[in-house]
């Protein structure tokens, strides 16, 4: 692996490894690596190393084969992790913490970014795919509850990791495994949505603690963001969600629209409240 990556590596190009299995469980075929344990992240330091030595970037990319493996790939032939099986919302939780850790992994092993792999009939796509996903909790049923098992693993590996180092694949017209969607388009389109609000929501406020954290910056300046949330300071301080700016409200001559009406969060319940004044 170390020579074939390295031939492949050139001055500012970009790789994106192969599928990597991120937990014992997520193994799909024989002799795929993992990143999961502190061996294989060893093992993978000699592979980002030839790719660096050429000026190259490399993502390693992180899989989960869901209902793709077999009991043969699974531990003690185990059943195979699915969307389809019930399993509830909290075991999820651990698949999510297994991205999680693996993203912190591959940055560990030396890897300048990761891909988290939500194509092609694997158990990301298995979740986002309605002919698939027959769900009827939190996670199945309307296309914003099928996308929610992909967005935490997202806003996981973002957190851990820095959201600039993430990126993700998806396939909503691919039918590889069966993994088909009665609408494509509008899953596509949610899928998109979501990630672009995530990103505006996590990459400001991460980027600027990292810089911080760093030593990049000695003081972070938020404008826009400030323009919608007059309470930014204290959204930050708890993780919650950010109003989105409405650049068309910036420069209008009016003394409350897109001015003083932004809503404020309870302190106490969390939830918006529309200014006093």
């Amino acid at each position: 692996m170390v020579v074939y990556y390295g031939q492949r590596a050139t001055q500012g190009g970009l790789l994106i490894a192969e599928a990597t299995a991120i937990s014992e469980t997520a193994s799909g075929f024989p002799d795929v690596p993992g990143i999961y344990t502190d061996e294989q992240v060893e093992a993978w330091k000699d592979v980002v190393d030839a790719v660096h030595a050429k000026g190259g970037i490399i993502f390693s990319q992180l899989w989960h084969a869901g209902r793709a493996s077999h009991r043969v790939y699974q531990p003690d032939g185990q059943a195979t992790v699915s969307s389809t099986s019930k399993a509830i919302s909290e075991n999820w939780k651990v698949v999510v913490e297994d991205f999680r850790q693996a993203a912190v992994n591959a940055i560990q092993a030396g890897f300048d970014g990761i891909e988290i792999h939500g194509a092609h009939g694997y158990l990301i796509d298995q979740f986002l795919k309605d002919m698939v996903n027959d769900r009827e909790d939190e996670y199945g049923g309307p296309v914003e509850n099928r996308c929610r098992f992909l967005m935490e693993v997202v806003q996981a590996v973002a957190e851990a990791i820095g959201i600039d180092r993430v990126a993700v694949r998806i396939s909503p017209v691919f039918d590889y495994i069966d993994g088909v969607d009665s609408d494509p388009h509008k899953l596509g389109l949610e899928v998109v949505k979501r990630l672009n609000k995530l990103q505006e929501d996590l990459g400001s406020k991460l980027s600027g603690v990292e810089a911080l954290e760093n030593g990049v910056a000695d003081l972070i300046g938020y404008g826009r963001l400030f323009i919608s949330n007059p309470d930014l300071v204290y959204r930050f301080k708890i993780n919650a969600p950010l109003n989105p700016y409405n650049r068309e409200t910036f420069y209008i001559n009016d003394p409350v629209i897109g001015y003083t009406d932004y809503p404020f969060l309870d302190e106490k319940t969390h939830s918006s409240l529309k200014p006093t004044n």
